[in-house]
């Protein structure tokens, strides 16, 4: 399966089809997030190779940064002067990291001639900011309109490649799947979603919409998504027929029971035995102090160790917040400090259906920015966690996809 990523993050798609037993090249990744971009070399690919880079001419490095658009939390631009300031370190591992994983970083200046000819899936997880509910509370009104100018608003960047694509006659990839909150189907996107829905249609796709709880694929965490896998059947009546047959016998409604996952509980996920130095480090380390706010947090939000057969609410990007994903009773002992502690960020990937040997990955990966501070804080990872897709949910999906690619492959 040849496999383009969109709006890649640290790459759940990828993470899904490593799980699974099915031949894969990644051709191209595309995020403009620094963090992520480096999170993604290092989960996927291992220790930079960084040889090349550390060699480089200082003027040349700052001629590569300059040249792209970049990110420090996936929101906004970074400035000229904020590219230039970054550590040097920061520099040569983002480099490296764009390199080895093809990534074409800016969704804006992505054309049909930067990719490769045969796609088999191309997957588009775009921002998803401006469609939720927080983004109403922080006065993003836009949701996907076209002229919207937002971050959601770069899913019309797909359309246009794939318009590009059409015009230019090149192959249209066999599959697109998309994932995004399940607000996209609310009335106030309802239009724009339909329209990209007939797009699609027009340009020869059959669309199947799922919206999946990650509950139902054996993760303990309630999590709805809405995904869209889209199937390039052209003209052809043959796979038209063959994939609205498929569609019909998979569905949301059971596609976790025909491609059934690997269960797991809140007991594989939690850190909980402090003996362990690291994981003792990382609860201190999400040991809030004690505010008034932080009490309110305690008394308002799910008690994690008292419920451990229950799924926890939604894996967020920040978890000093209410509403989160839940609280745990802990007792550092240290003066100012709560009772309790937040998940810690190596529990967050792991609900997300990333592996603990990724997680450490990371941290084993880590770097200095400056004397103290680390290039991957807990901020920065719980943030890259909240914005993954549960790998378990792609998985299920996936293998669908597999089996649709191998009938329509099947027919001239």
């Amino acid at each position: 399966m040849r496999v383009v990523e969109l709006f890649s993050g640290i790459g759940a798609q990828a993470k899904a089809l490593e799980n699974l037993d099915i031949a894969h090249e990644f051709l191209c990744t595309c995020d403009w997030d620094i963090n992520a971009i480096i999170a993604y070399d290092i989960i996927h690919n291992g220790v930079q190779e960084l040889e090349r880079y550390t060699q480089m001419d200082i003027d040349d490095l700052n001629e590569r940064v300059l040249s792209l658009s970049l990110s420090n939390d996936g929101k906004k631009p970074l400035s000229t002067k904020a590219k230039l300031h970054l550590n040097r370190n920061v520099k040569e591992r983002l480099v490296a990291a764009i390199d080895r994983t093809n990534n074409l970083v800016d969704i804006t200046k992505v054309h049909e001639q930067n990719l490769p000819d045969e796609i088999d899936l191309m997957t588009y997880s775009f921002p998803c900011q401006d469609l939720s509910l927080a983004g109403n509370w922080h006065r993003n009104q836009g949701g996907i309109d076209r002229d919207a100018n937002n971050r959601s608003s770069l899913l019309w960047e797909v359309e246009r490649i794939l318009m590009e694509r059409e015009l230019s006659r090149l192959p249209m990839p066999k599959m697109l799947l998309m994932e995004n909150v399940t607000a996209i189907l609310s009335e106030k996107h309802s239009d724009n979603f339909q329209e990209w829905k007939n797009n699609l249609r027009r340009m020869g796709y059959k669309n199947q919409v799922l919206t999946l709880d990650a509950r139902d694929f054996g993760v303990p965490q309630m999590r709805k998504r809405t995904y869209m896998l889209s199937v390039y059947v052209g003209n052809n009546n043959r796979k038209q027929i063959e994939v609205e047959n498929m569609f019909a016998n998979v569905n949301e409604q059971n596609i976790h029971e025909v491609y059934h996952r690997d269960i797991f509980t809140l007991h594989d996920v939690l850190k909980t035995n402090y003996t362990n130095p690291q994981y003792f480090a990382e609860a201190l380390e999400s040991n809030p102090n004690d505010t008034i706010s932080r009490r309110e947090i305690y008394q308002n939000n799910l008690h994690i160790l008292e419920n451990l057969d229950v799924a926890l609410p939604t894996v967020t990007t920040k978890q000093d917040r209410p509403p989160n994903s839940g609280v745990i009773d802990f007792n550092s002992n240290r003066k100012g400090k709560s009772n309790f502690r937040y998940l810690s960020p190596r529990e967050c990937f792991i609900l997300m259906g990333f592996s603990e040997s990724d997680y450490q990955r990371l941290i084993d990966n880590n770097f200095k920015t400056k004397k103290n501070t680390n290039f991957f804080t807990r901020d920065k990872l719980n943030r890259m966690a909240g914005n993954s897709i549960c790998v378990n949910v792609l998985e299920s999906i996936f293998e669908f996809a597999q089996d649709i690619l191998r009938v329509i492959e099947e027919i001239e």
